[in-house]
């Protein structure tokens, strides 16, 4: 598996008015991933900026399988077309895209993997089936929770996390990266097994 080549997309807007949204939390796990493997970003002609590392570590203390690591540069709606074009310049099947996104549908703090599937009302994610043409592609669904009273989740996911949930916040990023290691690693249902069954 270590052979295999991974793209590994984390959602958000640009601009430094959206860095810190619950919107943009593929971004910030992405930075987490990159961190972890000395990796930089540097602008693509795909309208994103990438770099290329390897994440994890495969049995016997193997480095994990490469990876091409994407922050699209344009606005989330408009996400698939940096990622197809990702996707067709290192020549990467969509069954080895993985895409880290927020999620309302999980309670904050949460994360779920899975593949395929629908897109649950996030315009990134129909974005990137459309371009694509496919939705079998693996996705790591990290937790933000539903808006509270009333309040219309596109203000809510544009909103920066709150204070409580800021100190909890960096807990999330490193489950979500571990996750987003685990996957490339051992495979998706060792995730699933790992994060779908948490205390």
């Amino acid at each position: 598996m270590s052979d295999d080549l991974w793209l590994v997309v984390g959602l958000g807007n640009p601009g430094a008015q959206y860095a810190g949204n619950r919107h943009n939390v593929g971004q910030m796990v992405l930075d987490v991933l990159a961190g972890r493997c000395g990796a930089s970003f540097s602008a693509h002609r795909s309208r994103a900026v990438v770099a290329q590392a390897r994440l994890g570590v495969l049995p016997g203390g193997v480095p994990g399988p490469r990876v091409i690591l994407a922050k699209p540069t344009t606005y989330m709606n408009t996400s698939g077309g940096p990622v197809a074009s990702l996707a067709q310049y290192f020549q990467v099947d969509p069954s080895h895209v993985l895409v880290v996104h927020d999620e309302l549908d999980i309670p904050f703090g949460d994360v779920r993997c899975k593949i395929g599937g629908g897109e649950g009302g996030h315009n990134g994610l129909r974005d990137i089936t459309k371009a694509l043409g496919t939705k079998d592609y693996v996705r790591v669904r990290t937790g933000v929770g539903r808006p509270p009273g009333r309040m219309d989740t596109a203000d809510f996911v544009l909103k920066d996390f709150t204070p409580t949930e800021r100190k909890e916040l960096p807990f999330l990023l490193d489950d979500a990266a571990d996750a987003v290691e685990l996957i490339l690693t051992e495979g998706l249902v060792k995730a699933q097994l790992k994060f779908h069954t948490k205390a």
